[in-house]
């Protein structure tokens, strides 16, 4: 007997947004995916401005990582909660780096359509980030 086809697309779902989440390989994003800032209403629109995005941010403006909190996957979408841990070591609005260690609320809602990530909204506690690179 098959799986039910909702069971299918959450499996081929998870393993989509897991194999992400390990990697933010920008080859799971698709061509025309939009990424949105919430705090912010920034919008990053297409796979390689929304993969240059990232690598700015978390190999640029930090040396961080996102650490997985918890998820849940249904249908064609997930949620993430993790925490960006690092150190500053680059300019991030307007602060230049200053070195110091960051542990920063992270939640991401995703939908994947054929295999790929097709939206992104994206709730980082930027609040938290400043107040922790302004700290001291």
């Amino acid at each position: 007997m098959a799986a039910a086809p909702e069971v299918d697309r959450t499996e081929s779902t998870r393993e989509v947004l897991e194999a992400y989440w390990k990697t933010h390989d920008a080859s799971y994003v698709a061509e025309d995916a939009v990424f949105t800032m919430m705090p912010t209403g920034e919008e990053i629109r297409g796979r390689e401005a929304i993969a240059r995005h990232l690598a700015g941010f978390y190999h640029g403006a930090l040396d961080a990582r996102a650490e997985h909190v918890s998820s849940i996957v249904s249908g064609a979408k997930g949620l993430l909660e993790a925490n960006v841990v690092g150190t500053h070591t680059g300019d991030f609005a307007g602060i230049a780096a200053t070195g110091r260690s960051v542990r920063v609320p992270l939640a991401v809602s995703y939908e994947v359509r054929d295999g790929l990530i097709r939206t992104a909204r994206i709730y980082l506690m930027v609040n938290v980030l400043i107040e922790q690179l302004r700290a001291g």
